[in-house]
């Protein structure tokens, strides 16, 4: 068999014979990761980076990017309880399509979750250093800037990184716990700014409602419109794709993958709107635009300072419950890639104590932590983007030929009119993938060129499909 064809086969996905997670998680941890994972630097952050590109119409932005990410979540959510193995798109991809789409997902998932974890990290530090002035306590500008914005090192972003690694480490339903109690914390918080920025809205605030149009364009150095916003605080509601790669760790995962990724998908959806309304009717937003943290600085220059340190407070103790989820799904990428022996196969480890592949997530670890020591907030935003973008049309592809290879398999979540989800999350995404800047479209080709040689490299020669078929095995895994 041709070793782009290789296919590993899906019920070989569900029993892995391998090295498997333990499973330890119910509905209401997959819920509270994928809303951990979904609410954080997005809004927090985000908000003011959209408003800049598209004025009041970032409202707009917000709408398109989650009507896009409702017909994706579909999709996984579809796919997730069909194969419920940990991998993600990668593992569906690879089951569906073959090994060397699969790596590509694989590797693309890699450049996502990396580079989520880094934006996070660069977001929480921009909180967690205000927070600190606003004690009198003052860190050097040198401490606070990667290298790309002037200073030396994004020391609070580097330091978040290895305290979530680390909780990671301890066992994956010991941090999923944690981050149960940190997800409420951080939606009380956002339930706050709502209720003391409300009283304050004015319609006028909205008009011109569009002042840099719809479509993407370049606005002095910067993609503004409608859609360039929408391509960057697409940013804001991925995060439920983290659910899918604990399947193998869900207690039932037909059942508790369902609720988990569509759940969050839909709590998240109705807080971004809300709270993007309440921020731009209550305050102009070329004011908040260039803030860091843009819903403390709403709050404060509303009068309200108590508030607006409640909010940078809890966005200082909450944020990292979206580095724990996503750095929770870049170590099991790393994992399940491992097992399928096209990485080292020291990444397939797990404790025999915490039931945690410990060594994947310190090599993770250090890996978000290089860059979130090093680059701005909107550039790796906007890289992580790309990189989710292709995985959701995979996983709409996926789903759209498994309904056509095997229209009678047992699908414990049926995605509705699959011939209109899949495709409007396939053309969405592809829209917003060319509505990303230039730059970050060369990035991504990059990357997945450096992935190819990869692959070419090591990994075709490692796959446990391709030694099976080696051995005679015709392609099914050992």
């Amino acid at each position: 068999m041709a070793f782009w064809n290789r296919r590993k086969a899906i019920d070989v996905s569900e029993a892995d014979r391998g090295r498997r997670l333990r499973p330890s998680l119910s509905w209401p941890h997959l819920v509270a990761l994928g809303v951990g994972a979904i609410v954080g630097t997005g809004i927090y952050t985000l908000i003011g980076e959209g408003a800049a590109r598209a004025g009041p119409a970032v409202i707009v932005s917000f709408a398109i990017a989650g009507a896009v990410c409702a017909c994706a979540s579909l999709a996984y959510a579809e796919m997730a309880t069909m194969i419920p193995a940990s991998g993600s798109a990668y593992t569906y991809t690879y089951a569906v399509l073959g090994e060397l789409a699969g790596w590509v997902i694989g590797w693309t998932l890699i450049l996502e979750y990396t580079v989520v974890c880094s934006a996070v990290a660069v977001g929480w530090a921009g909180y967690a250093t205000g927070f600190l002035t606003g004690l009198g306590v003052h860190l050097p500008g040198v401490l606070t800037s990667g290298l790309a914005s002037g200073g030396a090192v994004n020391l609070p972003a580097v330091l978040i990184t290895l305290a979530v690694a680390a909780l990671l480490a301890a066992g994956t339903r010991e941090s999923a716990t944690v981050n149960a109690v940190l997800v409420a914390l951080k939606i009380g918080a956002l339930l706050v700014f709502v209720a003391v920025a409300a009283p304050h809205f004015d319609a006028a605030r909205f008009h011109p409602f569009m002042p840099y149009g719809f479509p993407a364009h370049d606005e002095a150095g910067m993609t503004r419109g409608v859609m360039g916003a929408a391509a960057l605080i697409f940013f804001a509601f991925y995060g439920f794709d983290a659910v899918s790669t604990a399947a193998e760790e869900a207690k039932n995962p037909a059942r508790d993958l369902t609720i988990g990724i569509i759940g969050s998908m839909a709590i998240c959806t109705f807080l971004y709107m809300v709270i993007a309304a309440a921020a731009l009717g209550s305050t102009p937003y070329p004011a908040f635009a260039a803030s860091r943290a843009p819903l403390a600085f709403v709050l404060e220059s509303l009068g309200h300072p108590n508030a607006a340190r409640l909010i940078a407070g809890a966005a200082v103790v909450a944020i990292p419950t979206v580095i724990l989820a996503f750095m929770y799904g870049q170590s099991r990428i790393f994992f399940v890639m491992a097992r399928d022996g096209l990485l080292p196969q020291i990444m397939s480890r797990v404790s025999a104590r915490t039931g945690a592949p410990v060594i994947v997530t310190v090599f993770t670890a250090a890996l978000v932590a290089l860059v979130a020591g090093v680059f701005p907030l909107g550039k790796i935003a906007e890289v992580a983007n790309a990189g989710t973008l292709a995985a959701f049309v995979a996983v709409a592809v996926c789903m759209l030929v498994m309904r056509r290879r095997e229209p009678t398999r047992r699908r414990p979540f049926r995605a509705p009119v699959p011939w209109v989800v899949g495709p409007l999350a396939i053309t969405g995404c592809i829209y917003l993938f060319f509505s990303l800047a230039g730059i970050t479209r060369e990035i991504f080709v990059a990357w997945n060129a450096l992935g190819l040689a990869a692959y070419f490299l090591y990994a075709r020669g490692h796959s446990r499909l391709g030694q099976a078929e080696a051995l005679g095995g015709k392609g099914k895994a050992v």
